[in-house]
C-alpha cells in the first residue's frame, strides 16, 4: 500500500443525537446551501469537534449548551486527506446536551457520490437535471457536516427548499409543504423523523418525476418513481416489492418499521441500487420495466435487486455493520436472500440453480487468486472501503451463507436471525454476534465452523477415493487449500470445517451422509451401496469447495450428466470443477472438452450457460493461438443440436427459462459464425430496422452481437441509430454491450470514443470498452490503448469507486503472456491508484496463469481438436 498516516476514526468526546438538516439545492448552478442544527451530547469536555466534511465549505459554526449562551466556533481546520473538520471553540465545552449550529455551501457534483446531478431529458426534449443522493460507503460528508460512519447512529428531520414544480422525496413521509418565504418559486418540504439510523442511509431526490403505488399485505405504502411518462414501467418492480415486503417481515418476524418505501429510478448511478432506508435508489434498468420491450434476463434482474435492497430494510439498516469490516454481513447477507425472495416469487425461474452459476462459481474463481483477500477485511481509510464491494463480498459472502443456512437447516436458521433482528435492532453489530444468536438457535458450534470461512481467504479442494467391499462403500477425504496456479506443495496452515453431504445414485436429491470435515483427513463409510452405485460429495452444489473425484469415480458419475440422473446444479458444478481443475493443471484440459460433448441432451438454461462461460474463456484464451478457428468449430458442434430443438420462436406453454435459453444459445452459435443462424440473424434485424418486423425483446442481444460481429460500417452505423432512437435505458444498454463485437480495428476504435461522448451514461461507458475488450484479440488491444491512453479522464471520472476496477477487470482479463502482466504492472506503477490496486494485482496474477495454461495445454488441444474434426467428418 502507499504510505499514509495511519488511519483514525473520529474521537467519541461528541456524538450527535438527532441532525435537524434543511438543503436548498440550486439545480441551475449546481451548488447548495445548507443548515445543520444538531442536537448533540459531549461526553467529554473538550475545546473541539471533530466532524467529517468533504467538498464543503462551512460559513459559520456555534455551540449552545443546554439553556445557555450560544458560542461561536473561532476556527475551521480542514483536514482534507482524511476528509475531516476541525471546529475550535474559545472555551471548553462542558459534558452535557447542547445544540449544533452549522450554515455550509456545497457543490452539485457530477461523480455520481454524495449530493450529486443527474442530467435527464424531458419528454419535451429539454435537458436538465436532478439532484440525488448516494452517501454509501462514506459519502453523506460531501452533504452535510457530519458524524459519518456506520456505528454513530442518530435520528434524522431532513427539510429541503426546492423548486415548486419539482418532487421532493427523502426517507420518511411528507408531512407539511408550504410556500418559502425569499421565493414564490420555492416551497419548503418537511419529512417525519427517521428511526436512529447511520448517515450512509440517508437521502434526498429532487426532480421530475411519476409513481405507481399500492399497499403491502401489511399495510405498508409502496410506490416505484419514474420518469415522466413511464409510470407504467413501474408496475413490475411494484408488484415485486408488494410481495416481498411481507415475505420478509414473515422470514424475519420482525415489521418493516417505516410507514412507506419508495423506489426510484435514477438516471446517471454508478451502482446497482442503494438501500437507502424508504427511499431505495436504482439504475434505471434495475427498476423499469417495459412488457413489449424489456427482455426475461432483465426482468429477473429486476426483481433480484429489488429482493436484495428490501432486504437490507432490516439487514443493514435496522441493524447495521459496527465497521465496514463487517461490510460482507451486509451484502452477502443480502445476495443471498434476495434468491430466497425471488423463489418464492417466482419459482418458475429455477434461480437456485442460477445462483451457483452467477455467484458460486464466480466467486470461487477470484478466491483460488493469491491475491484473493479474506471475507473479513480490516480497512481503515475510505479509499480502502471501495475495493472490498467485490465478489467476495457479495458473491462468496452469499455462498457460505447459504452453505450456513443448509447446515443449520431453515427453522432454526429463522429462529437465529429473528433473534439478532430484535436484539440489535438501531444499533449495531460484528460478524461475532450473529454467529452467536444462530449458535444459540442450533446448538452447533457456528462460530468455529464459519471463522474458518471468513478470516482466512481461499477454499479447500476435497480429493476423494473409495474403495468398495460387499455392501458398503469406504470413502478417504482430504482436504488442501485450492489453487488457480495448481500449487499443491502450499503450506498446511489453512485447514476449513467443511460441511460435508454425500449422495448416491439411490437418491441424487438427497444427502445420504453429512459430516463436518474438521481435520485434513477423514474416512467415511456408506453402508448399502450396492457396486453400480454412484457415490457423489456435495449434492445441490451447496459446500464451497471443489471436488477431485479418483479416476474410477469420475468415470461412474459422467453418465449421470448424459441420462441426467444428476441434477441440473450438480451437472453444473460437476464440469464447473472439471473445468477450473483443467485451468489449475491438475488434469488436461482436452478431460473436459469429452466431458463437454456428452451435454448433448442438456435441457437447463443454468448449466447451458455456465458451460457456455467456460467456453468463452477458453476461446478468449486460444484466440492467442493460430487454431481459434477450431474452437469456434468445437463451439458450433456443441451448441448446434440444442438450437436445432429450440428453433428461433418461442413455442406454446414455454416459460421464463426457454426464452433465456434461446437467447444464450443462438448468440453463442451466432458469435461462432453458425452459418445457418448468421442468416437468419441478418434477415430478421433487416425486417427489425425496417419496421417491418420487430424483433422480441429476448431476441435482440443474440442477433445484435451476431450482425455485428460479422458486419462492417453500415452495420455499425445501423447500431448507433438505433442506440440514438431507443427510448428505453435498457435498450441503448443492450446495444452498447455488443458494439465491442465489430471486427475491424477502426471501427473498433469508433466505438472506443463512442463511449466518452455525451451518448453515453458515465456509469455505462466501462460496459461499452468492457465489450471491445472482450470481442476479439485485436479488441482486447485496442481497448487497452484507449484506457491507457485516457486514463487521466477514466480515472478522474470514476474516483475510487469500483466502476474502476470494473473496468480495469473487463479490459485486462483476457491478456496471457509474461510481457503483457509486465506492461500492466509498470502503467500502474507509474499511474497510481489505490483503490484498484488490488484488482490491478488480481489480473495480472491471471494473465500469467492464462500464459501457464497456454504453454500447459495449447498443443494437446490443437491436437484433440483436428482429429476430432478428422473423425467426424470421415463418419
Amino acid at each position: 500500500m502507499t504510505d499514509r498516516r495511519p488511519f483514525e476514526r473520529l474521537p467519541t468526546d461528541v456524538r450527535p443525537v438527532n441532525y435537524g438538516l434543511c438543503i436548498k439545492p440550486d439545480l441551475i448552478d449546481f451548488t447548495f446551501e445548507g443548515k445543520l442544527e444538531a442536537s448533540v451530547q459531549v461526553k467529554n469536555a473538550t475545546n473541539q469537534i471533530v466532524m467529517n466534511c468533504a467538498d464543503i465549505d462551512i460559513i459559520t459554526a456555534s455551540y449552545a449548551p443546554e439553556g445557555d449562551e450560544e458560542v461561536h466556533a473561532t476556527g475551521f481546520n480542514y483536514q482534507n486527506e482524511d476528509e475531516k473538520v476541525t471546529l475550535s471553540f474559545p472555551s471548553t465545552l462542558q459534558k452535557g446536551a447542547g445544540m449544533l449550529k452549522i450554515d455550509f455551501v456545497g457543490e452539485l457534483n457530477d461523480k455520481m457520490k454524495g449530493f450529486y446531478r443527474s442530467k435527464y431529458t424531458t419528454t419535451a426534449g429539454v435537458v436538465r437535471y436532478a439532484a440525488v443522493t448516494q452517501f454509501e460507503a462514506t459519502d453523506a460528508r460531501r452533504a452535510f457536516p457530519c458524524w459519518d460512519e456506520p456505528a454513530i447512529k442518530a435520528t434524522f428531520d431532513v427539510i429541503l427548499i426546492v423548486p415548486k414544480d419539482r418532487v421532493a422525496l427523502s426517507n420518511m413521509n411528507l408531512i407539511d409543504r408550504k410556500p418559502y418565504p425569499d421565493d414564490e418559486n420555492l416551497v419548503e418540504v418537511k419529512f417525519a423523523r427517521t428511526p436512529i439510523t447511520s448517515t450512509y442511509l440517508v437521502a434526498f431526490v429532487v426532480g421530475e418525476y411519476d409513481f405507481v403505488e399500492t399497499r403491502s399485505a401489511d399495510g405498508v405504502l409502496v410506490r416505484v418513481y419514474t420518469p415522466v411518462g413511464k409510470a407504467e414501467q413501474g408496475k413490475f418492480a411494484l408488484e415485486v416489492a408488494a410481495k416481498t415486503l411481507p415475505f420478509y417481515k414473515d422470514y424475519f418476524n420482525v415489521p418493516y418499521p417505516l410507514p412507506k418505501i419508495d423506489l426510484i429510478a435514477i438516471a446517471d448511478f454508478a451502482a446497482g441500487a442503494m438501500e437507502n432506508w424508504g427511499l431505495v435508489t436504482y439504475r434505471e434498468t434495475a427498476l423499469l420495466i417495459d412488457p413489449k420491450n424489456s427482455c426475461s434476463s432483465s426482468r429477473q434482474w429486476v426483481a433480484l435487486v429489488v429482493g436484495h435492497e428490501l432486504a437490507h430494510q432490516w439487514f443493514g439498516n435496522l441493524v447495521t455493520m459496527e465497521w465496514w469490516t463487517h461490510l460482507w454481513l451486509n451484502e452477502g447477507f443480502a445476495s443471498w436472500i434476495e434468491y430466497l425472495c425471488v423463489d418464492h416469487c417466482f419459482p418458475e425461474y429455477d434461480i437456485w440453480t442460477q445462483f451457483v452459476s452467477a455467484d458460486y462459481t464466480r466467486a470461487q474463481e477470484l478466491d483460488a487468486l493469491e491475491n484473493s483477500h479474506p471475507i473479513e477485511v480490516n480497512v481503515g481509510h475510505p479509499s480502502e472501503v471501495d475495493e472490498i464491494f467485490d465478489a467476495i463480498s457479495y458473491s462468496k459472502g452469499a455462498s457460505v451463507i447459504r452453505m450456513l443456512h443448509d447446515y443449520i437447516g431453515d427453522e432454526d436458521f429463522r429462529k437465529g436471525m429473528n433473534q439478532y433482528l430484535t436484539k440489535f435492532q438501531e444499533k449495531n453489530a460484528a460478524t461475532e454476534d450473529l454467529w452467536e444468536s444462530l449458535e444459540q438457535a442450533s446448538g452447533k458450534p457456528i462460530a468455529a465452523v464459519m471463522s474458518t470461512w471468513t478470516k482466512q481467504m481461499g477454499f479447500p479442494i476435497i480429493c476423494v477415493e473409495s474403495q468398495e467391499s460387499e455392501d458398503s462403500v469406504v470413502l478417504k477425504l482430504s482436504q488442501k487449500k485450492f489453487c488457480a496456479s495448481g500449487a499443491q506443495n502450499i503450506d498446511d496452515s489453512y485447514q476449513w470445517m467443511v460441511p460435508i453431504s454425500i449422495c448416491t445414485s439411490e437418491s441424487p436429491a438427497s444427502a445420504t451422509v453429512k459430516i463436518l470435515m474438521d481435520k485434513p483427513e477423514m474416512t467415511v463409510v456408506l453402508e448399502g451401496v450396492k457396486p453400480h452405485q454412484w457415490v457423489k460429495l456435495n449434492p445441490g452444489t451447496v459446500g464451497f469447495y471443489r471436488t477431485r473425484y479418483s479416476t474410477e469415480m469420475l468415470e461412474s458419475l459422467l453418465p449421470g450428466i448424459q441420462d441426467l440422473s444428476l441434477q441440473p446444479v450438480d451437472r453444473l458444478g460437476l464440469q464447473n470443477d472439471l473445468f477450473s481443475l483443467a485451468r489449475a493443471g491438475m488434469i488436461n484440459t482436452v478431460e473436459v472438452l469429452k466431458v463437454m460433448e456428452a451435454f448433448v441432451n442438456e435441457p437447463n438454461y443454468t448449466v447451458w450457460s455456465d458451460l457456455s462461460c467456460n467456453l468463452g474463456i477458453l476461446s478468449t484464451l486460444l484466440s492467442h493461438t493460430d487454431f481459434h478457428e477450431e474452437i469456434q468449430c468445437f463451439v458450433r458442434d456443441v451448441f448446434s443440436p440444442i438450437g436445432q430443438r429450440l428453433g428461433w420462436d418461442p413455442k406454446p406453454g414455454e416459460g421464463h427459462l426457454d426464452a433465456l435459453l434461446r437467447g444464450l444459445v443462438l448468440g453463442k452459435l451466432g458469435k461462432a459464425g453458425h452459418q445457418p443462424t448468421l442468416e437468419e440473424a441478418r434477415r430478421r434485424f433487416k425486417e427489425h430496422v425496417e419496421g417491418r418486423n420487430a424483433l422480441s425483446a429476448d431476441l435482440r442481444s443474440p442477433v445484435y452481437v451476431t450482425v455485428l460481429k460479422h458486419g462492417d460500417s453500415s452495420t455499425l452505423e445501423t447500431m448507433m441509430k438505433l442506440h440514438k432512437q431507443a427510448d428505453m435505458q435498457e435498450e441503448r444498454n443492450r446495444i452498447e454491450r455488443v458494439l465491442g463485437a465489430i471486427a475491424e480495428q477502426e471501427l473498433m476504435e469508433k466505438v472506443l470514443s463512442f463511449s466518452l461522448s455525451e451518448d453515453v451514461r458515465p456509469q455505462d461507458t466501462v460496459s461499452v470498452i468492457g465489450g471491445v475488450a472482450g470481442g476479439s484479440k485485436l479488441g482486447r488491444k485496442c481497448a487497452w490503448n484507449f484506457v491507457k491512453d485516457n486514463w487521466e479522464e477514466l480515472h478522474n471520472r470514476y474516483q475510487g469507486g469500483f466502476l474502476i476496477s470494473r473496468l480495469i477487470k473487463l479490459s485486462l482479463d483476457g491478456f496471457a503472456s509474461d510481457k503483457m502482466a509486465a506492461e500492466i504492472k509498470a502503467f500502474f506503477d507509474a499511474h497510481p491508484a489505490p483503490s484498484v490496486e488490488r484488482t490491478v494485482q488480481q489480473c495480472c496474477e491471471n494473465i500469467l496463469l492464462n500464459a501457464d495454461w497456454l504453454k500447459r495445454d495449447a498443443e494437446a488441444i490443437h491436437h484433440y481438436l483436428v482429429q476430432r474434426k478428422a473423425s467426424s467428418s470421415t463418419v
